[in-house]
């Protein structure tokens, strides 16, 4: 595909008094997993309806798959999949007679949906369970086959709403080895999600919106590295301590000050090259006989990142 699978650009959409979307701009490159991410209210589930062709915009435009969503939504239809919170498998027909109904409400043959559905469930890791219903699935298993009745028409682009929601870890590990299958077999992914950390594994790029408007779009890494370096964090066996700490923490920052934390007996000071000054440390507190509770580097999370470019407001 040349040129973004997912372009919009000054996307706007109202609902009476609620500006929705302000101005959304997005470029997501073809085969890649991009994250949209954003507080409640944020415009995230009203910037998918649109580029699903599920609602229009007020102004802008969206291109999906190279098509306008406006003019050629149906072209936008044949190269979509999307995926919602609820899995949209019937609990009382088998994983294959699933495949093959989507198969045939996609006016794909009987035999190509057969076909279609053997491929899938030999994708998705459910050719062992092709003949038993889903109600006895596992929540990963379940959503699994919920992605690849989505996947029936081989999407050049998946949507994934809240892909992973009401998981436990093992069914989201599950989860995330699918997804990053697909990507790695060149579908473009766009998903939403609630869960951070799920955005910092799966993710080449996150965008966050807040308002209907672009906040910031980088790696998962470069929206960490904008709230700060690495920090190292010391512990102390006891208070006398604390000050002799300070100063092994301050020489090896090269001068920053750290900051002290007398209830929990720690000591923190950010550091451009963790690892290193980090060995430094240890050897010098074990040089002047200290004893500590605790040592160790502490990197910013995307939550942190999250909630310092949205003002504190969890999605």
């Amino acid at each position: 595909m040349e040129g973004p699978a997912v372009l919009t650009d000054g996307l706007r959409k109202r609902y009476r008094d609620t500006v929705a979307l302000d101005g959304l701009d997005l470029a997501v490159p073809a085969g890649t997993v991009f994250g949209l991410l954003g507080p409640n209210g944020a415009g995230k589930t009203t910037a998918v309806r649109i580029m699903c062709t599920l609602l229009r915009p007020d102004g802008g435009r969206a291109e999906v798959a190279g098509h306008d969503v406006r003019t050629e939504a149906r072209r936008v239809r044949r190269r979509i999949g999307l995926t919602g919170q609820h899995t949209a498998v019937d609990d009382t027909l088998t994983a294959r007679q699933n495949l093959v109904m989507f198969g045939r409400l996609f006016h794909i043959g009987k035999a190509a949906a057969r076909q279609r559905a053997g491929e899938l469930l030999d994708q998705f890791g459910l050719a062992d369970a092709a003949d038993k219903a889903p109600k006895v699935f596992s929540g990963g298993m379940r959503r699994r086959l919920d992605l690849a009745t989505s996947m029936i028409l081989a999407p050049a682009v998946l949507f994934l709403d809240e892909p992973t929601t009401g998981l436990d870890p093992a069914g989201r590990q599950e989860v995330w080895h699918a997804v990053g299958d697909l990507a790695a077999r060149g579908t473009t992914v766009l998903l939403t999600t609630h869960y951070l950390d799920e955005a910092d594994k799966l993710c080449d790029r996150i965008g966050v919106i807040d308002k209907g408007r672009n906040v910031v779009e980088d790696t998962p890494g470069g929206l960490k590295r904008r709230i700060g370096t690495e920090r190292l964090e010391v512990v102390a066996a006891g208070p006398d301590d604390l000050p002799e700490i300070v100063e092994v923490l301050e020489k090896a920052a090269e001068g920053r000050k750290p900051l002290v934390d007398r209830d929990a007996l720690a000591v923190g000071v950010s550091v451009p090259d963790g690892v290193p000054v980090l060995v430094q440390v240890a050897a010098e507190l074990r040089g002047r006989g200290l004893a500590v509770a605790d040592l160790g580097l502490r990197r910013p999370t995307l939550d942190e990142a999250f909630l310092h470019l949205t003002g504190g407001s969890r999605g």
